[in-house]
């Protein structure tokens, strides 16, 4: 057997073994379908601090999860799935939802594209919103979306309160607004503002990172009949 072979089998035991603990793989399927701080997910599944930290330690290990620093508050962390390991292993669950409803801070650049590649991705509306919507929609924003051909409706930020509806299905997809909004929100996406650095790569980042969570939920969110 190859060395690559082995290293791969290895792998990929390592994750089988991480899941065959039913909390385990309640915490994997929680964070399928969107990120959360190690405290709301204590809260979630009403588990102790101090065994959920074990928990998390050897999906950490086993490759299966990440954290990263929220942009907004400092002190908290977002855990979220590293894409790939759990491909071949996570069974769809299907929901329902009448809209979904993208909120990021200004709504200028992370909202406009999750709600554009939501739309080429399902059948259930979209829309977006912001906590403190800025003046215009980011030019790389628009740029990025030229490039990977994705087409990006012209619409003026709005502010969160003028769009939202009261069965939206309400996903944020920045760490400031997830914080502002809290239990308001059903999901949370931690993605990283592309705005700040400004150029093409971090937008074309933000875009893929976005395209990668929209492809995950689309199959498990139907339209309300």
């Amino acid at each position: 057997m190859s060395a690559e072979r082995s290293s791969d089998l290895a792998r990929r035991a390592a994750v089988h073994a991480a899941l065959a603990d039913p909390a385990r793989l309640h915490i994997t399927d929680t964070l399928l379908a969107g990120d959360a701080s190690p405290s709301e997910l204590a809260a979630m599944l009403g588990m102790p601090s101090n065994l959920l930290a074990h928990h998390l330690h050897v999906l950490e290990q086993a490759g299966v999860i990440t954290r990263r620093r929220s942009e907004g508050d400092r002190r908290r962390t977002y855990l979220q799935l590293i894409p790939g390991p759990l491909d071949s292993l996570a069974t769809p669950r299907v929901r329902a939802a009448r809209r979904v409803l993208f909120v990021c801070t200004a709504n200028s650049a992370r909202s406009h594209l999750a709600a554009a590649l939501w739309r080429r991705a399902s059948t259930v509306p979209a829309a977006s919103a912001g906590t403190h919507p800025a003046a215009a929609i980011e030019p790389g924003a628009i740029a990025a979306a030229t490039r990977h051909r994705l087409p990006l409706p012209r619409l003026r930020p709005r502010h969160i309160g003028d769009v939202q509806h009261d069965d939206d299905l309400v996903i944020t997809v920045c760490d400031m607004a997830h914080e502002e909004l809290g239990r308001a929100a059903a999901l949370h996406w931690s993605i990283p503002d592309p705005v700040p650095a400004g150029d093409p790569g971090s937008f074309d980042t933000a875009l893929t990172q976005l395209a990668d969570r929209v492809g995950r939920l689309a199959p498990r969110l139907a339209p309300v009949s």
